[in-house]
């Protein structure tokens, strides 16, 4: 009985050695693929950081507003630094997937795989927030701008809604891009959109068609008639003081009387 135990014993030792020699290749392979991995990425880090910061990578995305969209995903550092060391951990990654394959590690060498399987889209996800969100803050100041020249008081609420559509727009993108089902949202944002399309084209056709006339022939009028001189409305004579989006000022000596902007639609204006 003694002696089969020990045979069992031996056996057993003996395949834990003959396992760790079979495996020592692996283990080696692995340590020399790790040295490796650290070494040739902080290369690469340090070359690519080199070149973006001779190309002005920073003062070129500045240029364009992208790295106030990054400073808001609170990201603080430079971009010289941020996407070299991005590249560093990526490296280290595939050499890790490699390592696994070497020694054997099938469950992890699976995951890393999976992972970078699906780092393009996450990579086009952020692309799409960055960028997008740099074009419609452009659009939005473009809108803001023009209506403020247009006479348009609400001007900076108007772009800020365009603004605001489209990141929203862009929103539903970058959850598409990662794989997760948006059917819902866009359900309920058509919903949405129908409701309030309904509800402005009823409020402009039904209970602001005055409002909606004025507004129009205040804006051609703005393009008309010249601010500070003299003119004749309704018999009514005087210094054209400003045309509001709905009403016409004009001043009297001490008396500023006000005229809604569908006289120019109906009536004769002289200046």
């Amino acid at each position: 009985m003694l002696a089969q135990i020990q045979t069992q014993l031996v056996a057993m030792f003996q395949g834990v050695i003959d396992s760790l020699i079979a495996g020592a290749p692996g283990v080696v392979l692995a340590v020399v693929l790790v040295v490796a991995a650290l070494v040739v990425a902080k290369v690469v880090e340090r070359v690519l950081a080199a070149a973006m910061a001779r190309v002005r990578f920073d003062a070129m995305v500045s240029k364009v507003g992208i790295d106030q969209t990054i400073q808001r995903m609170g990201i603080r550092e430079s971009l010289n630094k941020v996407v070299p060391r991005i590249v560093y951990y990526l490296l280290l990654i595939l050499f890790a997937k490699t390592a696994a394959d070497s020694m054997g590690l099938v469950a992890i060498s699976d995951a890393i795989g999976a992972f970078m399987a699906y780092l393009p889209n996450i990579v086009a996800a952020l692309l799409i927030i960055v960028l997008g969100s740099a074009a419609a803050q452009f659009a939005g100041r473009a809108v803001a701008e023009a209506a403020t020249n247009s006479g348009i008081e609400f001007g900076a609420s108007l772009g800020g809604l365009v603004s605001g559509l489209i990141l929203f727009v862009l929103g539903i993108m970058a959850i598409g891009q990662l794989q997760i089902d948006t059917d819902i949202i866009r359900v309920v944002t058509a919903a949405i959109l129908a409701g309030m399309a309904l509800a402005f084209g009823l409020a402009f056709g039904l209970g602001s068609r005055d409002v909606t006339r004025n507004i129009l022939a205040g804006f051609y009028a703005r393009k008309t008639f010249e601010i500070g001189k003299e003119m004749e409305i309704r018999g009514e004579r005087g210094e054209l003081k400003s045309i509001t989006p709905t009403q016409t000022l004009l001043q009297q000596g001490d008396r500023v009387i006000a005229v809604a902007n569908s006289v120019y639609l109906d009536d004769v204006v002289k200046q």
